[in-house]
């Protein structure tokens, strides 16, 4: 079984990227929905006052230190090479660094961003919302899962 600081630090992954399945799950089951319900100015307006709410220290917090907590795990795991776990922790990394930070970073981000240069009122935002909802929600599928999967594989690291 794997102890010491190398145990916290796993126990971390698990709290850490369990929390962003979380919000992510969210997201896919019930906040998009909601945003996608509402006329397109609205729509748009929520939602870019919910990706500009997102980028404040309390999110950030734990979606960047799961991210740096997956490196270091997957660091770590290459240096010391446990007997036990050691497909696990770098399973659970590789998950959360590309299934999550990854595609938010090639998917999720740009698409906010592009919503962000709209006005809500314009008939270009109305056009572009049920795109941006289709696909930012699909997207948001795969990090909802990634996450998971990466709590799940760090947690039977430590099983």
């Amino acid at each position: 079984m794997i102890d010491g600081p190398y145990f916290v630090l796993t126990v971390l992954g698990v709290l850490g990227t369990g929390l962003v399945a979380g919000v992510f799950c969210g997201f896919s089951t019930f906040v998009m929905r909601g945003l996608a319900a509402l006329p397109p100015a609205q729509g748009v307006a929520a939602m870019q006052a919910t990706n500009r709410a997102a980028v404040r220290p309390a999110f950030m917090a734990v979606f960047l230190g799961s991210t740096v907590l997956a490196v270091v795990i997957a660091v770590v795991t290459f240096v010391l090479w446990p007997d036990e776990g050691t497909v696990e922790l770098l399973l659970g990394s590789a998950l959360y660094l590309f299934g999550s930070f990854g595609v938010t970073m090639i998917a999720n981000v740009p698409r906010n961003d592009a919503l962000a240069r709209l006005d809500p009122g314009a008939a270009e935002a109305a056009v572009y919302w049920p795109e941006y909802v289709r696909e930012w929600t699909a997207w948001n599928h795969i990090r909802t899962v990634a996450s998971g999967a990466a709590a799940v594989s760090y947690l039977l690291a430590v099983a």
